[in-house]
């Protein structure tokens, strides 16, 4: 193949299967790039579509009921409609972009599922894409992304112990946090160069949520990560002369409101903060459900917002504001300004169009430009908002108007660290994760002044857990411990405070914490926040379950001055007997295992081989942050969902690695080739050079070169 030919519009493929494509236009491209999508993750778009829509359970059965349940009730699909509707009104040019994606999506979805023997073992056929599919796909991928879930939880604490309880299980919520970004400056790189490194943390799903993508156009050639079902790359990407990356700003913007409705017939009214009575909007939707009946749902609208908890009916229905709701807009006039960024001060622009969900920005450009900011649209009304429910009748809750401007970051001596802690998002949030995994990095980063980007996956891969320290104290105190048990605390008193997953010191670290974290959970004292509010649907749970609660909060529990009268140095004590009465017999990564999420199981001859594997090392607090549910289980669904190392000015010495691979369809040689990287640290080459790539014969998929 001469080199006249490797440069047409068309589809390459590097040794891992990564799509580069290139196409003539931005618009071509974006048909290329959709296409693609379908073709490698057919069978992922189309449940992503339908989880959008809350169609999903008509072909997953009554597990996803409840999401589908909690789809229609919010309204994302009727949200998505609005928004690009919006849109085309605001920015033509992205709107017919997104089009031309969504056509794409359309040509290949059929050659996709031919590919994917999921389509067959649920009788699903690949449905049509309509243009405001991928603002529904953006929406449901992130509408639990600001954790407003969390305020039921606060509620449910202030109701019950009180609101001076509330602070004590202060604690990131179930998939917002574990991300980590950071950024060096040339003063402490070898070569002078800025790298930009890290990686997004999200529950781990097969096929992966983010897709390792080449686009390239006479108008712009961008590497990065790229959501299956929306165009362009929004969170990472590298044009050549810029690059960026985010993390979850953990800020609050989302609202619930506690509703009075009157019902009369099939009218509902919904009581203002005027002291009116005013007409909600009210619909009834059936959803399908494979293999049972179907089931009715209620949708009602108030002037705030759906009301997703409860119904007409209901004492105390609550209703959620959110701001694509309100604006109709989801921040998607960013995306080309993003892949055409020459500078800094292009992504900085562009960032300001951005609005769903909130994110902590960190960029660099070849000729000396940083940026650290924050991303994204946040409200603006009365702090108890931010807290827990608040009523719908009483005045003072409105929204009124926007944070602006965002608030920015600085880099010290050289160092920008996000790891959703607090920082310059501090004013627009409530909750942030704990500090340890940023103080890690910035610590690890300020030993050195000759990073290389070989030397950042060692960053990706730190096990140091310094929350340990918290149950570890109590344990130095304890006297009068059986033979075994003291024996037990000695060795976890030596160990290095390390969750590697050879480690057996790690493994008894985590059987005392979780004995002491199901002990916290049955004392009386904290037991009564046991048992979810009736009312409240089941995809909330997550967020209101006691154990996981007192696990990720353990560490406040342990060292506040006062817990409510329980003697935490016998709950310690007895947990350590118990622990010691039955030992760990091996290390941290016997039980610590990755749990990936599929929308369909494992046939049952793949199931038993891969669901015993593969270990893990790491923590919830450690950098290399593989979260599991202290107390309920050690195997992990949340962990880094991507790995990336930006060179800003030498982009072909970046590297990056997702957890399985670029391919969607099974039985591919690309379906998990990556893994083993991800499970090492190591990472995979980025290839710009097309003269590298092999060409995609036409309408074959890249299980057929």
């Amino acid at each position: 193949m001469d080199a006249g030919e490797r440069l047409s519009p068309g589809t390459y493929r590097d040794p891992w299967g990564i799509p580069h494509l290139r196409a003539d236009s931005a618009r071509e491209l974006a048909f290329a790039q959709g296409r693609n999508a379908a073709v490698d993750r057919a069978w992922q778009l189309e449940v992503e579509r339908h989880r959008a829509q809350g169609t999903s359970a008509a072909f997953l059965g009554a597990d996803a009921l409840p999401w589908d349940r909690f789809a229609r009730q919010v309204r994302l699909d009727d949200t998505a409609r609005r928004c690009f509707a919006a849109l085309e009104r605001r920015d033509p040019e992205t709107a017919a972009w997104v089009r031309a994606y969504v056509d794409g999506v359309n040509e290949g979805l059929a050659e996709g599922a031919s590919r994917t023997q999921e389509f067959t073992e649920t009788g699903l056929a690949p449905g049509r894409w309509e243009p405001w599919s991928p603002l529904g796909v953006w929406l449901a991928v992130h509408i639990l992304f600001a954790g407003f879930p969390a305020k039921l939880w606060r509620e449910e604490v202030g109701r019950r112990l009180g609101a001076e309880a509330v602070g004590l299980f202060a604690a990131d919520g179930p998939g917002t946090s574990g991300s980590n970004g950071w950024l060096v400056t040339g003063e402490r790189t070898v070569d002078g160069r800025p790298v930009i490194a890290g990686d997004p943390h999200r529950f781990i799903e097969a096929p992966g949520i983010y897709q390792q993508v080449h686009l390239s156009c006479p108008e712009f050639d961008v590497v990065g990560l790229a959501v299956p079902g929306v165009p362009g790359i929004a969170h990472f990407g590298h044009t050549g002369t810029v690059a960026w990356a985010i993390t979850n700003a953990m800020a609050d913007y989302q609202d619930l409101y506690r509703e009075r409705l009157r019902r009369s017939g099939e009218r509902v009214e919904a009581l203002g903060p005027d002291g009116e009575w005013r007409a909600a909007y009210r619909h009834v939707e059936m959803v399908e459900v494979a293999g049972g009946d179907p089931v009715e749902v209620e949708v009602v609208e108030t002037g705030r917002g759906p009301v997703i908890i409860g119904d007409s009916d209901s004492q105390g229905p609550v209703s959620l504001r959110y701001p694509p709701r309100v604006t109709e807009d989801l921040g998607f006039s960013a995306l080309l300004p993003l892949l055409r960024a020459r500078q800094v001060a292009d992504v900085d622009r562009a960032f300001d169009d951005w609005a769903e969900p909130v994110n902590v920005v960190l960029a660099a450009d070849t000729e000396g430009g940083l940026l650290h900011r924050v991303a994204g649209r946040v409200p603006l009304r009365d702090e108890r908002n931010g807290i827990r429910i608040v009523p719908a009748w009483k005045p003072g809750h409105e929204w009124r108007g926007w944070y602006a401007p965002m608030p920015r970051g600085t880099f010290d001596d050289g160092i920008a660290v996000m790891a959703n802690q607090r920082g310059p998002a501090t004013p627009l949030g409530v909750e942030f994760a704990a500090p340890h995994r940023a103080a890690r990095l910035r610590h690890l980063l300020k030993e050195r002044k000759d990073w290389s980007v070989e030397d950042m996956g060692a960053l990706h891969m730190d096990t140091h857990l310094a929350s340990a320290k918290a149950l570890l104290d109590h344990l130095t105190a304890l006297d009068g411990l059986t033979p075994d048990a003291a024996a037990l605390r000695d060795r976890l008193l030596r160990w290095d405070l390390h969750m590697e997953s050879d480690s057996t010191g790690a493994a008894t670290y985590a059987a005392v914490r979780s004995a002491v974290v199901r002990r916290l959970a049955a004392h009386p004292a904290l037991a009564c926040l046991t048992g979810l509010p009736s009312a409240c649907p089941e995809v909330f749970r997550p967020w209101l379950a006691l154990v996981p609660r007192i696990g990720y909060a353990l560490e406040n529990l342990l060292t506040a001055r006062e817990l409510y009268g329980i003697d935490r140095a016998e709950v310690v004590r007895a947990a350590v007997e118990e622990a010691a009465a039955d030992a760990p017999q091996g290390t941290w990564g016997d039980t610590h295992r990755l749990d990936a999420w599929r929308a369909l199981p494992l046939p049952l001859n793949e199931s038993a081989a891969y669901d015993s594997g593969p270990a893990l090392s790491g923590d919830h607090d450690c950098v290399l942050c593989t979260s599991s549910v202290p107390g309920i289980t050690d195997r992990a669904a949340r962990g880094p969902a991507a790995r990336y190392v930006w060179d800003v000015a030498c982009r072909e010495n970046s590297r990056w690695a997702v957890p399985f691979g670029a391919s969607g369809v099974p039985g591919s040689p690309h379906e998990r080739d990556q893994l083993p990287l991800w499970l090492t640290g190591d990472l995979a080459p980025v290839i710009i050079d097309f003269a590298q790539l092999a060409k995609e014969r036409d309408g074959l998929g890249n299980d057929d070169d």
